[in-house]
């Protein structure tokens, strides 16, 4: 799966517990748990960007990757901006996305965390 292809991009956001996907700022597809946006693929498939929350450790070492960049507007809050030519292969990005959504998730009130079934997801991770 190339998640550098914007059809792969949303199925496998959509893939992830309670997620869905929403076209905003031009034509961007904004990956969203609880309404909190955890990923988005920018630009199109012959130019993509993905950007994704992380840790802080994968923060202060992505971008010293090449094609890695801390994500503009949004590097304050541990955002990277990956280009298809960061050297990151299919599994480690999607692992990157999933541990995006956890750490979106995990900051959800306890209430939305419920409404939304995630509270054994969270529990697992």
């Amino acid at each position: 799966m190339n998640l550098f292809v914007r059809d792969a991009f949303e199925a496998f956001v959509l893939a992830l517990p309670a997620t869905e996907i929403v076209r905003q700022w031009g034509d961007a597809s904004v990956g969203k748990v609880g309404g909190k946006i955890f990923a988005i693929f920018g630009g199109d498939d012959t130019a993509p960007r993905l950007s994704f929350k992380c840790s802080d450790m994968a923060f202060e070492l992505l971008p010293e990757l090449d094609d890695i960049v801390p994500a503009p507007y949004l590097a304050r809050a541990k955002w990277v901006a990956a280009g298809p030519g960061a050297p990151l292969g299919a599994e480690e990005l999607a692992a990157y996305l999933t541990e995006a959504h956890r750490l979106v998730a995990g900051k959800l009130t306890a209430r939305q965390k419920a409404n939304l079934g995630l509270g054994d997801y969270l529990a697992t991770r």
